[in-house]
């Protein structure tokens, strides 16, 4: 069973200072376009080469997101089988409410 948080439950986290590991696995052109500024890039299709770069913080939670929560829960399931504990934002950017940041 996936772990799933709702963009308005990564937001009140994010303002309350809580830390999360945040990774964002649209492709460049979507992530320039605006996204999450406390989000890192990691595309989907690069994921299983870059595990290593998952976790910026070992004890954080690590929260995965996309447009619109289809990618991101692919990702998930990926690493729920590698033994991670992954959370998938529901509705992806599609659903996001807060500010976002654009270009690189």
């Amino acid at each position: 069973m996936r772990t799933e948080w709702t963009p308005q439950e990564v937001e009140t986290k994010l303002k309350r200072g809580e830390k999360l590991n945040l990774i964002d696995v649209r492709e460049l052109d979507e992530w320039t376009e605006g996204h999450i500024a406390e989000a890192r890039h990691l595309p989907l299709g690069e994921l299983p080469g870059r595990v290593a770069e998952l976790y910026e913080d070992e004890d954080a939670p690590l929260v995965l997101v996309c447009r619109s929560g289809g990618r991101s829960g692919k990702a998930c399931d990926y690493l729920s089988a590698q033994g991670y504990n992954p959370i998938n934002m529901q509705g992806g950017m599609l659903a996001w409410s807060g500010g976002v940041k654009t270009g690189m």
